[in-house]
């Protein structure tokens, strides 16, 4: 059988750990052998990023902006702990993730890949829903320091102009920690951008949660920014028939948990950080959760959600068989060739993507599932629990 040709290359971002063995296994068994693949490939494993020093990060996501599409394997974070197993690291480096988010400017879109034999455990949800988290800023950008002493803390902004402004923050009796976060209104901007024409391209209702009777000014200006691009969006919205719905964010999760699912609902950084993994979780999994970064200008890096599942890595290494759930990733290359496909007008490679996911779910729906899942399953379904090699080998039997 003849390959299927690509014209133009992807952004191969490579990671760590078990989802670097999975990344593998995926390319060998469910991709190599049916595409003539053509990426352009970046190793963002961790000792490679210390080693340029983080350099290979930036230079993967200026590739993605150059080439448009890119397909990211999850990568480590390292914290103390990590620092203490990797004695060679020669700092404590940035999320990957973050570093390329505020390259591209985009916004994180995460849905979960939903299947008949795995009830939502929220019972009214019929439909899944999908998280639009701004990529930019807040808590993953602020300064922080600790203080021992009595004293006061104020924050300063000195203008190009020579302008000052001064706020004091807080006097304090005795030890304190502090923070300073930002945003900025074309980042904001943006973000509404993305979110509205997800919504327009989805055909599906548009959410938008902060607390900005709380936070007057900070979550306020998100709320005048996302009302004001709105303006420009409402006749779209009003034609297809679909809305846009803002509400403070302790009321939107109660309204969510009552929904029946269906609508992309937008968070600040943090919040869609917490919030993905809550709505992952409810549906099935985090190893069943697609997420795509989508910038303004029409650029796309597909990831799985979730982490690097360092246990099942550590199995590996000790020569044991493990039933890591590789669904995530295998939909990161498939939305990725797919959205490819899309740009350079090769139907041929859209119709893989989408056989490769079919694929995916026959071999599921036969009961043939990786243990988490299979624990997941409803009575009266007869799930069977294959390791993670057999799973990919199932998928490549059925493309």
């Amino acid at each position: 059988m003849a390959k299927i040709k690509m014209t133009t290359p992807l952004v191969e971002m490579d990671g760590d750990e078990m989802t670097r063995i999975l990344w593998q296994l995926i390319k060998d068994r469910l991709i190599l052998p049916f595409v003539e693949l053509k990426t352009e490939y970046y190793d963002l494993g961790l000792l490679s990023r210390d080693k340029t020093k983080d350099q290979v990060t930036v230079d993967a996501a200026n590739a993605t902006r150059r080439l448009g599409v890119a397909v990211k394997c999850a990568t480590i974070t390292p914290n103390h702990a990590r620092m203490i197993e990797f004695p060679e690291l020669t700092e404590m480096w940035k999320s990957p993730n973050a570093t390329i988010r505020s390259i591209l400017d985009g916004t994180v879109f995460r849905t979960p890949i939903t299947i008949s034999c795995i009830k939502p455990v929220v019972k009214t949800w019929l439909e899944p829903i999908t998280i639009a988290r701004h990529a930019y800023g807040d808590v993953y950008k602020a300064a922080e320091m600790r203080t021992d002493e009595p004293g006061e803390c104020t924050m300063t902004f000195k203008g190009a102009s020579g302008a000052e402004k001064t706020v004091t923050v807080q006097k304090v009796k005795g030890p304190a920690v502090w923070q300073g976060m930002h945003n900025t209104e074309d980042s904001i901007r943006s973000f509404a951008k993305s979110c509205f024409k997800y919504a327009l391209d989805l055909k599906q209702d548009l959410w938008f949660s902060t607390k900005d009777t709380i936070s007057k000014i900070y979550d306020g200006q998100f709320k005048t920014i996302f009302d004001e691009v709105f303006e420009n969006y409402k006749q779209d919205f009003e034609k297809l028939g679909i809305k846009y719905f803002y509400t403070l964010i302790d009321d939107a999760v109660a309204r969510v948990m009552r929904s029946k699912g269906g609508f992309i609902w937008a968070l600040k950084n943090y919040d869609g950080d917490v919030m993905s993994d809550m709505i992952s979780t409810a549906f099935g999994s985090l190893a069943m959760m697609t997420s795509v970064l989508v910038s303004p200008d029409g650029i796309y890096e597909y990831e799985a959600a979730h982490g690097t599942v360092t246990q099942h890595y550590y199995k590996y290494l000790k020569g044991e068989k493990t039933a890591t759930n590789p669904m995530a990733t295998i939909f990161a290359w498939t939305g990725a060739l797919r959205k490819r496909g899309e740009l350079d007008g090769l139907p041929d490679l859209m119709t893989f993507a989408d056989k490769l996911e079919a694929a995916c779910f026959n071999t599921l729906d036969s009961g043939k599932m990786p243990k988490e899942l299979a624990a997941l399953t409803g009575d009266g379904f007869n799930a069977t629990m294959v390791n993670t090699e057999e799973f990919i080998g199932e998928i490549a039997s059925r493309i």
